[in-house]
């Protein structure tokens, strides 16, 4: 079974980058056919997507933060990361990572696998 556990600073000030690491264990991050991603849960509202990536090298980020929001890999560490620029008060979220086999709706990404998450707050 696919284990995913989030990792990254708690507290963020507004216009820095925030940058977060999702390291995976009883898998591989090489594995065909997964989507790898990154989701988020603002208080008092529902899960958004944010973006994912491919065994293949391909990501796809949500077109509402792709101007903001990347996504890599570490293949080594068996690790995936995220980083999001220019963060504001709106980016606070409880932040998790996911695992999904290839052709999840995009909405239900994180159904599958899914860490604990992360607290996000952005905040000077």
């Amino acid at each position: 079974q696919v284990h995913l556990q989030e990792s990254g600073p708690g507290l963020v000030k507004p216009s820095q980058t925030l940058s977060l690491t999702c390291t995976v264990s009883g898998g591989s991050i090489t594995m065909n056919s997964y989507y790898w991603s990154w989701i988020r849960q603002p208080p008092g509202k529902e899960l958004e997507w944010i973006g994912y990536i491919t065994s293949s090298w391909s990501t796809y980020v949500n077109p509402s933060l792709e101007s903001r929001a990347s996504i890599s890999r570490d293949i080594p560490r068996n690790q995936f990361t995220l980083q999001l620029s220019s963060v504001t008060p709106e980016d606070t979220a409880e932040y998790y990572c996911a695992a999904d086999p290839v052709g999840t709706k995009l909405e239900l990404l994180g159904r599958s696998w899914r860490g604990q998450g992360i607290q996000v707050t952005v905040s000077s």
